[in-house]
């Protein structure tokens, strides 16, 4: 773009050399022509660009060129209206060019906004349909808040750059926000709070959109439904809302079983002390049909184990772990292995025990009679 600018300047230079001051109005139709043509030439490289850069796997090149499109023909425009009011200004011997230039200044400004603002929501556009085309799991709510946290600042300063470029005084007004902002601040902590709160979600992701939580400092456990800037909105397993303001979470633990790999099944069987002698069998078998069950993770810790000479049983300890993480499949899985433990344990004779208590009452000889009196 600086070497077509480049060539403009030249060319309206040597315009004006040849035509003279009295031919001021064809010296601006011919910058007119020229900037038609080099629009025509800018837009035609910018559109191939763009069907070069679909091509590539990356997502920026073609987020720069789709954004930049339009504000750099803007820009482009810009540029030559400035050249074309220094033409007018030689004519006319007014003053006004101070002022268009300022003018161009704030619109060539607000094309470099308006270039943020798109390249900000294509590439947040374009990482989410990426990550979907690759089945990878897509974060909507982060990625959308940062869209909008990137927009927010591009707004805020293009503000405050347009602001000085026109000429107004912009430190005391800053000066003045920064108090208003502190008296804000300490009006309104716990706000501040949860939005520092919901940036850390956004930034950190312990958890997200879908997954399921629960604290055990708190009693808050569900599905996340929703996080804003100033709460979460979790759905709990009796669909009741529960609305938590952000600025808990930096200060509670947060489990997130969504997010685990495994799922551990942890039982302890007893048998009656009447089958001491078939245990070793017992634990043997089961450990060899957890083995062989598919639904059971054998890479994972796995110990079956007489474990405890319990009040009333031989207790047997079953540790390990299944493939899936599935609430309902992991129940079906453990109902089949117990099953399968039960089946054990029957077909070697042996009964599971159940809570019992032997009472042994003592016997104690039976009282002497006294002998009859004599008369």
């Amino acid at each position: 773009m600086a070497y077509a600018v480049g060539l403009m300047q030249h060319y309206y230079d040597f315009v004006g050399s040849h035509f003279g001051m009295a031919s001021w109005v064809a010296t601006l139709l011919a910058m007119a022509f020229a900037t038609l043509l080099m629009h025509y030439l800018l837009r035609t490289v910018i559109k191939r660009a763009s069907h070069l850069a679909a091509r590539t796997h990356t997502i920026w090149d073609e987020a720069v060129l789709q954004s930049a499109a339009k504000p750099v023909l803007l820009a482009f425009w810009l540029i030559s209206a400035g050249f074309m009011a220094r033409v007018a200004q030689r004519e006319f011997k007014e003053e006004f060019l101070t002022q268009l230039l300022a003018l161009r200044d704030v619109a060539l400004i607000v094309a470099v906004a308006w270039f943020l603002l798109r390249f900000s929501g294509k590439v947040g556009r374009n990482i989410l349909a990426q990550r979907a085309a690759n089945g990878d799991e897509v974060d909507s709510t982060t990625i959308d808040a940062l869209v909008k946290l990137t927009r927010l600042l591009t707004v805020v300063v293009t503000v405050i750059t347009v602001a000085q470029t026109l000429g107004f005084h912009i430190g005391g007004l800053l000066a003045l926000g920064g108090v208003g902002g502190l008296a804000v601040g300490l009006a309104a902590k716990d706000l501040l709070a949860n939005f520092f709160g919901g940036l850390t979600i956004y930034m950190d992701r312990p958890f997200g959109v879908g997954d399921w939580i629960r604290s055990p400092d708190k009693s808050i456990e569900g599905t996340v439904e929703h996080i804003s800037w100033r709460h979460t909105r979790i759905r709990a397993f009796n669909k009741n809302p529960i609305y938590v303001p952000n600025a808990i979470f930096t200060s509670i633990v947060v489990e997130n079983p969504s997010r685990m790999s495994h799922r551990r099944l942890k039982e302890t069987i007893g048998v009656r002390y009447d089958d001491f002698d078939k245990v070793r069998v017992i634990v043997d078998d089961i450990r060899q049909a957890l083995l062989a069950h598919p639904g059971i993770d054998t890479s994972q810790t796995m110990i079956v184990n007489f474990d405890l000479f319990g009040p009333s049983s031989l207790d047997i300890m079953i540790y390990t772990f299944t493939k899936t993480t599935d609430w309902v499949t992991f129940h079906a899985v453990k109902q089949e292995v117990l099953l399968q433990i039960g089946e054990v344990i029957t077909r070697h004779g042996a009964q599971i025990a159940f809570p019992t208590q032997t009472l042994h009452l003592a016997s104690t000889p039976p009282a002497e009679q006294p002998e009859p009196a004599h008369d």
